[in-house]
């Protein structure tokens, strides 16, 4: 039996980590963007969910993202590459999607490097469906993927209910 590690909130001790996974994993061959500063701006913002997951003391996920009031923008998500397809990233995704659900946000739309088959793929599975493809959207030098899925399919529920 696998058990899967707990999802909690980051705190602003996880900031430099978060930062240091997001440049190794989704931001390789980039301008880093999302430095421990940032990061930790993330953590205070009460418009964002900031979600970590370990093992033991290790950080081997985290996911941010940013609410609106209709649609919730799925900033970053990464799982350390030798725990990936072990249900951390589902797991991580299905917490923030419940946050945003609760929150009476009815979609999220989040963008996949092209370059990231996996990435897709993995958003694909969870049920996700291909917008279109953003040229340059990744500093004006690597294309995206934008995805959205609807967490109320066939139903228009009010915010509040």
């Amino acid at each position: 039996m696998v058990t899967l590690p707990k999802v909690m909130l980051a705190t602003r001790a996880d900031a430099t980590g978060i930062a240091e996974m997001s440049r190794s994993h989704i931001e390789q061959g980039l301008e880093w963007s999302w430095t421990p500063a940032r990061v930790a701006k993330a953590i205070q913002d009460c418009a964002t969910n900031v979600a970590v997951t370990r093992e033991g003391s290790r950080l081997v996920g985290f996911g941010i993202m940013e609410y609106g009031d209709q649609r919730a923008h799925l900033v970053l998500l990464a799982i350390d590459p030798s725990r990936q397809r072990r249900g951390i990233g589902s797991l991580l995704l299905s917490w923030l999607e419940k946050c945003a659900d609760t929150a009476g946000i009815g979609s999220i739309q989040v963008e996949a490097r092209c370059d990231n088959p996996g990435a897709v793929a993995f958003y694909k599975s969870q049920g996700y469906r291909e917008e279109r493809r953003v040229r340059g959207y990744y500093r004006g030098i690597i294309a995206a993927v934008r995805l959205e899925k609807s967490l109320w399919p066939g139903l228009h529920r009010p915010r509040g209910d």
